[in-house]
């Protein structure tokens, strides 16, 4: 799994003009679902992300975790996060999982996160999705299990 994360003060994702996931200050999360990924790829990105210390402490520096702030997350699926353009102009997406089996997992992920007690709105899985966002900072982070 890949996730590039961007700390943000406020994030929506809207759905054919409606919106249907928002946040105030948190996490926006964009996450790939690779095909040699499993249920352990999930859980051990879900740790590393509500464990991250991005938020700022007293004296301004990133040393507080998104548990410890209360942040938000916004999870939004994103294959093209394994598009490969190494060659031709065309991305490949060769490395991405299959439909199923990435939605599968982008829910287990989803439900792992909540079990974090934390406040989690999602996109809608292979939707075209209109995302906004107030990058804080900015802070944005690119994260693989492997």
């Amino acid at each position: 799994m890949r996730v590039v994360i961007q700390r943000v003060k406020e994030a929506q994702v809207k759905v054919a003009g409606q919106t249907v996931g928002q946040i105030a200050q948190g996490m926006l999360v964009f996450l790939g679902v690779g095909r040699d990924d499993d249920q352990t790829s999930a859980d051990h990105l879900v740790k590393k992300i509500t464990e991250l210390r991005i938020f700022e402490d007293a004296q301004g520096k990133m040393n507080v975790s998104a548990e410890a702030s209360g942040a938000q997350f916004l999870v939004v699926s994103q294959f093209t996060l394994y598009g490969n353009c190494d060659k031709g102009r065309r991305p490949s997406f060769d490395e991405a999982a299959d439909p199923s089996k990435g939605e599968e997992l982008y829910n287990y992920f989803v439900a792992q996160l909540k079990a974090t007690k934390a406040k989690v709105e999602t996109g809608q899985f292979r939707a075209m999705m209109d995302v906004s966002l107030i990058n804080d900072g900015p802070v944005t982070f690119i994260i693989d299990s492997k």
